[in-house]
């Protein structure tokens, strides 16, 4: 179940890779049902907050009229910066998996554990290192290109 959503999270890292994007890809879940897509836009929409787990929690908040996605599972293909895990809290997210580790910039587990610090409101569930391979080479591809 978790590789299926994983591949759908790829399959929206390799549109943001097709536009000169990052790539990096996320699906919001809910009882077995993509409910929310997103990757990268940030260059194209000169937007920072435009990443792939902001527009697939805005658009699963838009699917169920409600910004809280309690019992929703967030599908991302790389570990969520400060922002985005914050966003993970704050949407009140299930169930958080990600696929390839951010040493950089990662608040999940490389930097800090943002989702699951005690003195916020809400804690979220992490299954890390889903599909890792073929997330981090995505990434890798992106990044040798620039080079």
């Amino acid at each position: 179940m978790h590789r299926r959503f994983m591949m759908e999270a790829l399959a929206q890292a390799r549109l943001a890779l097709a536009a000169g994007e990052v790539p990096v890809g996320a699906v919001v879940v809910l009882d077995g049902e993509i409910i929310g897509r997103g990757h990268n836009f940030r260059e194209t929409a000169n937007d920072p907050t435009a990443h792939a787990e902001m527009l697939a929690i805005r658009e699963a908040a838009r699917h169920l009229g409600s910004w809280r996605l309690t019992n929703a599972d967030l599908y991302v293909t790389l570990e969520p910066c400060p922002m985005c895990a914050g966003a993970i809290v704050n949407a009140r997210l299930r169930r958080l998996v990600f696929g390839a580790y951010d040493p950089k910039a990662g608040a999940v587990i490389s930097l800090m554990n943002l989702v699951q610090d005690k003195r916020l409101n809400h804690t979220v569930e992490i299954l890390d290192g889903i599909c890792q391979k073929e997330c981090a080479s995505l990434l890798q591809e992106f990044f040798q290109r620039l080079r």
